[in-house]
């Protein structure tokens, strides 16, 4: 078996040949009745499932998964050795030996080809359903002929957008195998005293993708995502040997990696010192998978942050539902606060609602004194960018030193007033 491939995120150069044949995908599925609907891609003696929709989990099946041409029941279908559409599995002698039919409980299935420009078969379309169906063979199979028409018709479009994705596959997971990405450390100032009260670990990737935001996108659309910020994550937790007990180390996770578990990443003792910060705004609404995983996470004592607050709907409905220990104030409402009234109004709002939920703010992108004397004056409690510190590996960084974990900074800010605790460490 591959990795898997996952539809692609929006956003990216890869989403929009992915979007439009999952909304294909939707639409057979829909007009047929059925709970799933799949493109799968002929590869040697394989056929590996490229686009999934409806209830995939429920039929044990992922993007990426490959079944055999021989042996498995949509190889056979494609070989001609089954029939093209079922109405009733269990009915079918045919089907009566299929592990296919026994271990994905698939009742009814309905498939056609999908042929390229030179007359080769490209790959299969198909949909399956978890119970019988009403018989309706000459319909289903000249709607699933007509979709499969139309994707022939761009199925040098779906070679073009399989190539890219094999490519990043391989870019991805290289860089698995050689050890993830390096980490980087950036330090957060409590801004009062110019005190250095923790640290950010930050992804830094080879040249040539782009910066970690880039390649953890890409990461998603080859369905690698979790494995990489896995990874990640416990390079950045290698730090708390020599991480000083009065600080805490911050690690970021999507919403995806943060379901899937991390408690099998923490250590037991400093969890206390650890904070999760949620990153990439994905739709959370009121999904139980995360929400578990978060109360988890809080009972061995992480605290719970949200990334690149301010910047959108998303990220504010996180705010309403997860109700986080720390917010973290996005640079780009960060950038220009002190000639922005906009930008302070904000800020400002923002540190009302960490007060009111028992929570406090960070402020992101400080990299000029008046933003830093803004961000002060706003309530603004904590603070991270350019200004204070920047990110760099462990060795000789002051935050590994007492003695050297203070911040002279220019012009001798006051206290910001109304400042709500952290409590960091």
């Amino acid at each position: 078996m591959v990795p898997a491939l996952a539809m692609a995120a929006a956003g990216t150069e890869l989403s929009q040949p992915d979007t439009v044949v999952a909304d294909l995908l939707e639409i057979l599925r829909r007009q047929l009745h059925m709970d799933l609907a799949a493109l799968a891609r002929v590869e040697d003696g394989h056929l590996v499932l490229q686009v999934l929709c409806g209830d995939v989990a429920g039929f044990g099946l992922r993007a990426g998964t490959t079944v055999s041409r021989r042996d498995s029941l949509l190889g056979q279908v494609l070989a001609g050795e089954l029939p093209a559409t079922v109405a009733d599995t269990l009915a079918d002698p045919r089907l009566a030996d299929s592990r296919d039919v026994r271990d994905r409980s698939i009742g009814s299935y309905a498939s056609a080809p999908i042929i390229d420009g030179e007359g080769r078969v490209y790959g299969v379309l198909c949909c399956a359903g978890h119970r019988s169906r009403p018989a309706s063979p000459e319909r289903d199979g000249r709607f699933l002929r007509l979709l499969a028409a139309f994707l022939s018709d761009t199925v040098l479009d779906l070679h073009e957008m399989w190539a890219r994705r094999r490519r990043v596959w391989q870019e991805v997971s290289d860089l698995i195998d050689s050890g993830g990405p390096q980490i980087i450390y950036q330090p957060i100032f409590r801004l009062a005293d110019q005190r250095i009260i923790g640290v950010e670990a930050l992804s830094r990737f080879p040249d040539g993708r782009g910066g970690a935001q880039r390649w953890y996108a890409d990461a998603a659309t080859v369905g690698l995502s979790t494995e990489l910020e896995r990874l990640a994550i416990g390079r950045a937790l290698a730090v708390l040997p020599v991480l000083p007990a009065d600080l805490t180390l911050a690690v970021n996770a999507s919403p995806t990696t943060i379901s899937a578990g991390l408690l099998d990443l923490l250590p037991d003792a400093p969890a206390g010192r650890l904070v999760v910060e949620i990153t990439e705004h994905e739709h959370i609404g009121t999904d139980r998978h995360l929400l578990s995983a978060v109360e988890q996470l809080r009972t061995r004592g992480v605290r719970i942050a949200i990334d690149d607050i301010g910047t959108g709907y998303a990220g504010l409905e996180q705010l309403l539902h997860l109700r986080p220990d720390i917010i973290k104030l996005d640079g780009v409402i960060t950038r220009d606060i002190d000639t922005d009234a906009a930008r302070r109004a904000i800020a400002t709002g923002l540190v009302e609602v960490a007060s009111e939920i028992g929570g406090s703010v960070v402020a992101e992108g400080i990299e000029t004194p008046a933003e830093l004397a803004t961000a002060m004056a706003a309530g603004i409690p904590y603070g991270q960018g350019y200004l204070l510190g920047r990110p760099g590996p462990p060795a000789g960084a002051a935050w590994l030193r007492p003695d050297a974990r203070r911040l002279e900074v220019p012009g001798g800010l006051p206290p910001p007033a109304g400042a709500v605790p952290l409590h960091f460490a």
